[in-house]
């Protein structure tokens, strides 16, 4: 088993994960303003685009430099077999482009992930959104942070005043079918909606305040909850399966993900909150 890596290395890979994310990102962001790009369809049918494929290229090659020794796993990348990647202490788990039928739509919401896994809990995360210039990195036990044209802020999730009455705020999807959601919540307790595009944004509005939960119904991979877990653990939230268990890295051959649900102000009884059915009590 390797050592577990100091403060000091983690650090050091978050500044080069954000340096990485913004330089995918801008390559992004031009083939997406130039509409210079082609759009194929995966065997689960899902897109992809040839901008999927470009910042793939380019976060793999950039990531391989950074750190030589330490193997990435990419939503559009092989995937090696599950008895290879056991062996692995530590990995990087990257999403060229979370949010493609957005880029595709030309709705501005996608965004490039990149997160650093490490006994199988996420240690480093990067949500960055290229259209807004806007990046979301953590580092667990040391932070959360978003960077804009206004500079550096900390994260922390929105906290209740009436954690067991108070209007919750959702998240929602622009693509997802909205009434699976609204069937899982608490028809007693009152909500406000706010939409988004890529399953990482609306992470990120969980932890920078602006929403308190998104419920994610449907198939994901790893690669799309592992920079918001750090981003939204470290701002005072949490991410959870559908069943109320914790989500789980590189454990199992099937890197899919089940249904999930990012929470914010832990005072909330969120069991309560999601208790339709197919929810735990």
């Amino acid at each position: 088993m390797a050592a577990a890596s100091s403060t000091a290395q983690r650090q050091q890979w978050l500044q080069g994960a954000m340096q990485i994310a913004r330089d995918a990102g801008e390559l992004v962001l031009e083939l997406y303003r130039e509409q210079r790009f082609e759009t194929f369809s995966k065997t689960d049918e899902s897109p992809v685009t040839s901008a999927d494929f470009a910042a793939n290229r380019l976060i793999v090659e950039a990531l391989q430099q950074l750190t030589p020794t330490i193997p990435v796993l990419s939503e559009e990348g092989g995937h090696l077999s599950f008895a290879e990647r056991q062996q692995w202490p530590r990995y990087w788990l990257i999403d060229p482009i979370d949010g493609t039928q957005e880029f595709i739509a030309g709705s501005d919401d996608f965004a490039v992930v990149i997160a650093l896994v490490e006994a199988h809990q996420p240690i480093i995360g990067v949500i960055y959104a290229p259209v807004q210039q806007r990046l979301w990195a953590a580092q667990r036990d040391v932070g959360s942070w978003r960077f804009d044209q206004h500079g550096q802020s900390a994260l922390q999730v929105r906290q209740f005043q009436q954690p067991q009455q108070q209007a919750v705020v959702i998240a929602m999807s622009r693509r997802q079918d909205q009434r699976k959601v609204l069937a899982q919540l608490n028809p007693n307790r009152r909500y406000q909606q706010v939409a988004r595009g890529s399953c990482s944004l609306k992470a990120c509005m969980v932890a920078e305040g602006s929403a308190d939960c998104f419920m994610r119904i449907g198939p994901t991979g790893e690669w799309d909850t592992a920079a918001a877990e750090v981003i939204v653990g470290e701002a005072g939230g949490r991410i959870v399966s559908d069943q109320f268990k914790p989500l789980t890295y590189n454990q199992e051959a099937n890197l899919a993900n089940p249904n999930f649900i990012v929470l914010g102000d832990q005072q909330v009884p969120w069991q309560q909150v999601f208790n339709g059915p197919g929810v735990a009590q």
